[in-house]
């Protein structure tokens, strides 16, 4: 069955008008091959989860949709909106409306959370001095618009980010990328290291971000939490799809949750 669900990924992805399609990606880290003729498809306003264990090639199918070097995509097509977005740059695909959200977080420490948020204005208003001004669908969230996402944040907004907990500096990350004009927020393991009932609060916040329109692609190893979300599934294994469907089918898919994801 997983072979069949891997066969119609890899149609799906080439047909039809998709919000971001993977076509055939091989992608490599130096010699290493990581991604092996990798496809699949986002819909607009969908929450999509990418799923498989560690070293699957789960982020660096991120990586490579984002722009990032390395990894280096030396086969297949990437288009965003119907535009091929293989080999531009991050800065590029970040204007067209892309963020990413990576798994290391990256806040600033030493700033206050109010702090990090003002330096989202700032990348989005020199974006638009250097002439990457593009309309979005869903243009950047204002601070107070952030804060009814993470109330938590506000009240933390003049706390140094370093001093903050794992799970208020993942929803301080997450923040960040949606004063950004987004039309696709993508993020890597956003649950890792979190506790049962922080897991719980980003589930809720990213649950509201996608109500309101903004399409997801979610990474993570938490495929319980991730299906709890999301509409969509693919796992990968080895850097190729093995499976795709809606999350229902992964649920009731037994034998691939078992051999692939280990639950």
């Amino acid at each position: 069955m997983a072979a069949t669900h891997a066969a119609a990924a890899t149609e799906a992805a080439v047909e039809g008008d998709h919000l971001l399609s993977v076509e055939g990606v091989d992608a490599y880290y130096g010699q290493s091959h990581i991604l092996r003729d990798l496809s699949l498809h986002v819909e607009e306003g969908e929450v999509c989860t990418l799923l498989g264990r560690n070293g699957a090639g789960k982020t660096t199918t991120l990586r490579s949709i984002a722009g990032a070097r390395p990894p280096e995509v030396r086969e297949g097509t990437i288009r965003f909106k119907d535009e091929d977005i293989t080999d531009r740059s991050t800065e590029d695909v970040s204007s067209l409306g892309i963020s990413l959200v990576p798994e290391e977080r990256r806040v600033f420490p030493n700033l206050t959370v109010e702090e990090n948020l003002h330096l989202s204005d700032v990348a989005r208003n020199w974006s638009n001095v250097v002439g990457r001004d593009v309309s979005m669908d869903h243009p950047g969230m204002s601070t107070e618009e952030v804060y009814e996402v993470f109330p938590r944040l506000k009240e933390r907004a003049s706390q140094k980010a370093g001093t903050l907990s794992g799970g208020e500096q993942q929803m301080l990350a997450i923040a960040r990328a949606l004063k950004q004009d987004t039309d696709l927020l993508m993020l890597d393991e956003p649950y890792e290291g979190l506790a049962p009932q922080i897991i719980r609060t980003v589930e809720d916040a990213i649950q509201r971000i996608a109500d309101a329109g903004t399409t997801i692609l979610l990474v993570e190893q938490n495929a319980v939490a991730a299906m709890n979300i999301a509409d969509r599934a693919y796992v990968i294994d080895q850097g190729s799809v093995v499976f795709a469907g809606d999350s229902e089918e992964l649920r009731a898919d037994e034998s691939t949750r078992e051999r692939y994801l280990g639950v």
